[in-house]
């Protein structure tokens, strides 16, 4: 589990192509500075498994179906990336839960520049814009943010100098891909919906209460 709060502008160092699958090398001094075989590590917003880490650096596996998901695909040698260690029991969450699961990527459509921030469109999928709701969070290249504007096929962000300087966003233009996930709350609660829960009902007896409806 991430909070969306980015610990480290890394770099892809090499990719090596496994048929199926790919090999990341990336350069991360401080997330690798405790971490360990089996370790998770976001890359822009995709939950990665540590395979080794030496002199700052670590590698990792990324399946067909990460590749197929995310923008991760479209990164190379020298490819800038957001990283971010699991959060830590008992520690502050800082941004909001999200779990580096992607959902879909979107694409980047307009930077708008102002004089202390800057705002940012982006087009989503149609099977997302039901999840982004105003002043809901979303995750955007691992980098938790807070909705200003949500329509149909797009959504907007504001982003601070901060965020501008520390992470990825401040790189990308017009045309971009960036992988997007949404709160996993909203959909756990469209599940529950469609499943007929109502309030004081115990799921275990759904089953129960749809027999004695027929």
């Amino acid at each position: 589990m991430f909070t969306g709060i980015v610990e480290e502008l890394g770099e892809v160092v090499a990719i090596e192509n496994l048929g199926d699958a790919s090999r990341f090398r990336l350069r991360g001094p401080l997330v690798t500075e405790d971490a360990k075989h089996g370790d998770s590590i976001a890359v822009n917003g995709v939950c990665l498994t540590v395979v080794d880490t030496a002199d700052g650096e670590f590698t990792a596996d990324v399946m067909a179906e990460t590749l197929h998901r995310s923008s991760l695909g479209a990164l190379a040698a020298g490819s800038r990336v957001n990283l971010e260690r699991p959060m830590a029991l008992g520690g502050r969450l800082g941004g909001h839960l999200v779990q580096g699961h992607v959902d879909g990527t979107g694409t980047l459509v307009e930077r708008i520049p102002g004089e202390h921030w800057e705002i940012v469109k982006i087009a989503l999928p149609a099977a997302l814009s039901r999840y982004v709701v105003e002043k809901g969070s979303i995750t955007v290249d691992g980098v938790s943010l807070t909705v200003v504007d949500a329509a149909d096929d797009f959504f907007t962000i504001s982003l601070i100098p901060t965020t501008l300087a520390l992470t990825t966003l401040g790189l990308k233009k017009a045309g971009d891909p960036v992988n997007l996930e949404v709160d996993v709350l909203a959909k756990y609660v469209e599940r529950l919906l469609g499943r007929g829960a109502v309030a004081g009902t115990d799921l275990g007896d759904l089953d129960e209460i749809k027999e004695m409806d027929r």
